[in-house]
């Protein structure tokens, strides 16, 4: 049971336990609700026929039944809402958890915006199913055959003018389950879409103001929200459609049962007080069954929030055994890369020696920075291999690889905490002068120190108070921080100045001793005193060597230093 549980609704193994304890304390409160009518079938006799036993066994069962059912309802309340507001927040830690230790290619896959809707509403929704529907409708599972043996011992033919129309009101539950769940998907991913585009016009505001486009974005998103109550409306017509036909069941069944009742009755094959038993328990049967199908139902909803909370916590993780890594050389054999089915790098093979600088240099689009994220196993390589330590990185834990290696990519993401803060991100064990020192040597002081809080400035949502050029050296100032042997370096100058980027390449001489350094520049001038420089074009490599050697030996390379050298002579 609780591995079925954890299966089907990806709840954790304590919430699957969770959800058993709220099974069974609703079986016991749907046993205690229908006890009147137990107790009148089987103490009927005595209750026609001895008038003071009676009024005491009357009394006595009655006190009995309302401990017992203040008990159950403490029980179910306690399994039923603590204990799944618990599991909701522990799913979604495990979720953020999971998250966090996949690698980067699983979000080139994935909207960001539906990542965070799985967090928080498919949880909620998750939630909310835990505490009103699953367990019910489990414990009705059991408790229904249990209410047919008991019927049927008593009176064959009330029994089952009770049964057959309630499980024809379930039959029309599954005659339609495939209907109703495609309808909850198609409205569950224009929920979705909603989200992106809101989210898309919120992050382009600057954009859609800046070309004028109010009026044709608003009318845009307008028109889809129309679409979408559509949907919603469609998908409501479906529920409104099973339901009423089942309800309709309902009805016909108190019919039939009062039908067969008058009939026994003629005929003298049953007692009034066994009669009102029955007609007692067709109505509570029916409550329940109105119930269980709203929960039902309830459940069908939730499938495609269920699919999308499981699909993230069965996603594979990147394995590895934690090592101490004592040599730093990073060597690239036949490696090859696709994103999906286009090729990015075929068979790239160069070593990446310690304590020298080794630069990759090509067009746009030629793989640079896929290598920069193969060797830190941000992606996993198709073919070939990368070494470290001699080691494939594939057997490397991630934890022991990021421990040695230190980012600084293009795309620079700042948290909205203070600029101390972002900092401190490369190491969270610095002390004030260690960050201060990092921040000098990746030239942040001369803007930190002309801010009002200095240090303290909150730098806003992704660094938005910031210009590039200082959002990438807070980045620059994290890997000195964190000084590690490895040092990646992406486009680190594309947002500076020529005096600024003169300071930070005074800095890296400082940063780089003993260690890996791969860099990628479009700045020739910044990498031509680079040990080792990589030219790749076409998804393979050109030429390896210094600056003069691929002067005179690589087309692809003297064709980027004149695009540099006339850059830089552009003036504005």
């Amino acid at each position: 049971m609780k591995n079925h549980l954890i299966k089907k609704f990806g709840v954790s193994e304590k919430g699957a336990k969770n959800l058993i304890k709220g099974i069974k304390s609703s079986f016991l409160l749907y046993f205690i609700n229908m006890s009147p009518v137990i107790l009148i079938m089987l103490l009927s006799e005595k209750l026609l026929y001895n008038k003071n036993y009676s009024k005491a066994l009357i009394i006595t069962l009655s006190i009995i039944s309302l401990a017992l059912l203040f008990i159950i309802l403490m029980m179910e309340y306690e399994s039923l809402y603590n204990t799944t507001y618990k599991e909701s927040a522990n799913l979604r830690v495990e979720i953020a958890n999971k998250l966090k230790n996949l690698p980067l290619f699983y979000f080139t896959k994935k909207d960001l915006t539906d990542l965070s809707q799985t967090i928080m509403s498919d949880v909620e929704s998750l939630e909310h199913a835990m505490s009103h529907a699953i367990s019910k409708v489990y414990a009705m599972y059991f408790f229904l055959p249990f209410m047919l043996i008991f019927l049927l011992l008593g009176n064959v033919k009330m029994a089952l003018a009770i049964i057959i129309p309630n499980a024809c009101r379930f039959l029309v539950l599954l005659i339609f389950k495939n209907n109703n769940l495609k309808a909850n998907k198609k409205y569950y991913d224009i929920k979705r879409e909603n989200s992106k585009k809101l989210q898309e016009i919120i992050e382009l505001h600057k954009e859609i103001n800046g070309f004028n486009m109010n009026e044709k974005t608003k009318k845009s998103m307008y028109d889809f929200l129309d679409y979408s109550e559509k949907i919603h409306f469609d998908s409501e017509k479906s529920v409104v459609g099973i339901v009423s036909l089942s309800k309709l069941f309902s009805f016909v069944s108190l019919g039939i049962v009062l039908f067969v009742a008058s009939d026994l009755i003629i005929k003298n094959e049953i007692n009034l007080l066994y009669l009102l038993g029955y007609i007692l328990a067709s109505f509570k049967i029916k409550d329940l069954s109105d119930v269980s199908n709203q929960e039902i139902l309830e459940l069908f909803y939730i499938d495609e929030y269920v699919k999308k909370i499981k699909e993230i916590k069965n996603e594979a993780l990147q394995e590895g055994i934690d090592y101490e890594l004592k040599n730093f050389d990073v060597e690239l054999e036949n490696v090859s890369f696709s994103y999906g089915d286009k090729k990015v790098l075929d068979k790239i093979s160069f070593i990446a020696k310690q304590n020298e600088i080794t630069a990759l240099v090509g067009p746009s689009g030629c793989g640079k920075s896929t290598i920069l994220k193969l060797v830190s196993r941000l992606y996993d390589y198709d073919g070939g291999i990368i070494k470290i330590d001699s080691k494939d990185i594939k057997n490397i834990s991630t934890r022991s690889l990021f421990d040695n290696i230190s980012i600084v990519f293009q795309d620079v993401i700042l948290f909205n905490q203070s600029i101390y803060e972002n900092i401190r991100i490369g190491n969270l064990n610095a002390n004030k002068d260690q960050i201060i020192k990092a921040a000098k040597d990746a030239n942040c002081l001369e803007f930190i120190e002309k801010l009002p809080d200095g240090f303290n400035t909150i730098v806003g949502e992704n660094g938005a108070k910031l210009s590039g050029g200082q959002r990438q050296r807070i980045s620059i100032a994290r890997a000195f921080l964190k000084n590690a042997p490895i040092l990646i370096l992406d486009e680190i100058s594309s947002n500076l100045d020529i005096e600024n980027e003169t300071k930070i390449q005074q800095s890296l001489n400082k940063l780089i001793e003993n260690k890996t350094v791969i860099v990628i520049s479009h700045r020739i001038k910044s990498i031509e005193k680079a040990d080792k420089i990589v030219v790749i074009n076409d998804k393979k490599i050109e030429a390896i060597g210094d600056n003069n050697y691929l002067l005179n030996n690589s087309k692809t390379y003297k064709k980027l230093v004149d695009q540099s050298k006339l850059a830089e002579n552009f003036k504005y």
